[in-house]
């Protein structure tokens, strides 16, 4: 079988709409207890993180974070039903161009790399270590 012919001539770098898409697939092809531990966290897409997510991280260039978890975490004793009057739901933040950046520079597929990002910022909001979340990335579809 002959594999199938790209033609990068022609190819445009993922709007954020066609970002969202593959972030929404990503999350389809995780494993389903790891989605249903995830009810209530609401993933987010943005071109770039915002000038207060780079202030709280002490980081200087919006290229050096990928995806941002916001919110309390479970092992925090955040969970669904528990928000307090004003409180913003759990969110995991994805951004789109650092994402495509870092994509660029690496020897690794676009979705799997958006899978990464979700599951280690989905992993925060857990409490999950490295070796759990990188069990999870095997599992995804």
């Amino acid at each position: 079988m002959t594999p199938e012919r790209v033609d990068w001539a022609r190819l445009h770098a993922p709007s954020l709409g066609e970002f969202e898409a593959l972030a929404e697939a990503a999350y389809a092809g995780l494993p389903e207890d790891f989605r249903r531990a995830c009810a209530g966290v609401a993933v987010r897409v943005a071109d770039l993180p915002d000038d207060d997510a780079l202030d709280e991280l002490g980081l200087e260039s919006p290229f050096d974070l990928l995806g941002l978890f916001r919110g309390i975490g479970l092992a925090q004793g955040g969970g669904l039903g528990q928000l307090q009057s004003g409180q913003m739901p759990n969110q995991v933040w994805l951004f789109r161009r650092p994402i495509l950046d870092y994509w660029a520079e690496h020897e690794e597929a676009l979705g799997d790399l958006i899978t990464h990002v979700l599951v280690h910022e989905i992993g925060h909001h857990m409490g999950l270590s490295d070796d759990d979340m990188a069990r999870i990335e095997a599992a995804a579809e």
